[in-house]
């Protein structure tokens, strides 16, 4: 694929992203799977935080997204199989991770764009939690090879997103809506639409995904032994976000350098490092950030689908049981959440682990 691709659909996160802040989104936060996943649980009634209830329209726009270009570009091929169960569980560490970073990967980034030095720790911790996971798929870890299923199993998350996109623009009374808070903070719906379509459009066609650039940057020595091609398209596509949303901060007057009283943030600096270890891990065994699991979904694989119902059961879990970090630090909860998840990773790595096998080649595919 043309690199410029990848350049492109980078520019397009980056400077929508930022302008979604502009436009009412929270400080820092113009796009966040995670943060908006807490909001989504919040507005269909899975948890009951008026500060963090609205179903935030990008989430539902990078599936239909997803979805309409895997349609037009004849890559809708739904699958399944591939350990669904166990997925749904990950993608519940997943959120973990992220809220007690305050963030995910692509907030993370944002963070940074934006001038909040302290969201540093979280890079350190995400290569440090991808390296840890590439450690297992070398030594044979896989959940299975996907097989083709029914183009109605494929549908059921483009279907469940287009539903919920209904009752959001109808104003249903069982959706809530905050007046206040975080989640009272955001850009006008069709600006949230359109810009949060285009991200999953340019997504779905690049494959764009922040631990699959990181994990490209640990493959690049060791290539020719475990079978990967030599790519660079999701480092650039990762470079070219990260300069559109630092010149998009600096333009429309966003940018404040600093460690301190950033929004989004705390100093909690361990734990923060930690949490994004968390999402890097379990990224890689699923082969995808939580973004790249929404556009897989819409694009008919199941076992994504999978993954982002655990995400949203996820963040219900994480407000409901005090996981999530605040400006204050990182809750009690929220650290033994992080422990027992990396618990939980390892185990997974080794129960799943086919000896003498090297990398499986569904992770060869994922990782290009």
């Amino acid at each position: 694929m043309d690199k410029k691709n990848f350049i492109l659909t980078g520019g397009v996160i980056g400077i929508g992203a930022v302008l979604l802040s502009y436009f009412g989104n929270p400080p820092n936060t113009g796009l966040c799977v995670s943060c908006f996943m807490r909001n989504v649980a919040g507005a269909i009634g899975l948890h009951d935080n008026v500060r963090l209830q609205y179903l935030r329209p990008e989430i539902i726009a990078i599936v239909l997204g997803a979805f309409i270009t895997a349609i037009m570009t004849k890559e809708f091929k739904p699958t399944s199989g591939s350990s669904p169960i166990l997925r749904f569980f990950i993608g519940i560490l997943l959120i973990v991770g992220c809220s007690v970073f305050i963030g995910c990967p692509i907030k993370m980034v944002l963070r940074i764009a934006a001038g909040d030095w302290s969201a540093l720790v979280g890079v350190a911790g995400l290569f440090a939690g991808v390296w840890a996971g590439l450690q297992f798929l070398e030594r044979g870890f896989r959940l299975g090879m996907p097989h083709d299923t029914s183009k109605a199993n494929g549908y059921l998350m483009p279907l469940l997103m287009f539903v919920l996109l209904i009752l959001f623009l109808l104003k249903v009374p069982v959706i809530q809506f905050s007046e206040k808070g975080s989640a009272a903070l955001h850009a006008p719906v069709w600006i949230s639409l359109g810009i949060g379509l285009s991200i999953g459009i340019l997504a779905q066609f690049t494959g764009f995904c922040i631990t699959g650039g990181v994990s490209r940057f640990f493959l690049w020595g060791p290539r020719e032994v475990i079978g990967c091609p030599k790519s660079t398209g999701l480092l650039l596509g990762i470079g070219s976000f990260f300069i559109t949303a630092l010149i998009a901060n600096y333009m429309t007057g966003q940018f404040s350098a600093g460690f301190h009283g950033q929004p989004s943030s705390n100093e909690d600096y361990l734990w923060n490092g930690l949490g994004m270890g968390l999402v890097g891990f379990g990224s890689v065994l699923i082969k995808g950030c939580p973004l790249r699991q929404l556009v897989l979904s819409g694009q008919g694989d199941t076992d994504a689908g999978a993954a982002v119902l655990g995400m949203i059961f996820g963040a219900a879990i994480v407000q409901n049981w005090g996981i999530a970090g605040t400006a204050e630090g990182t809750p009690y909860w929220g650290k033994i959440a992080v422990i027992a998840g990396f618990i939980i990773l390892i185990l997974i790595g080794m129960l799943y682990r086919e000896r003498d096998k090297g990398l499986a080649p569904e992770y060869q595919l994922g990782l290009d």
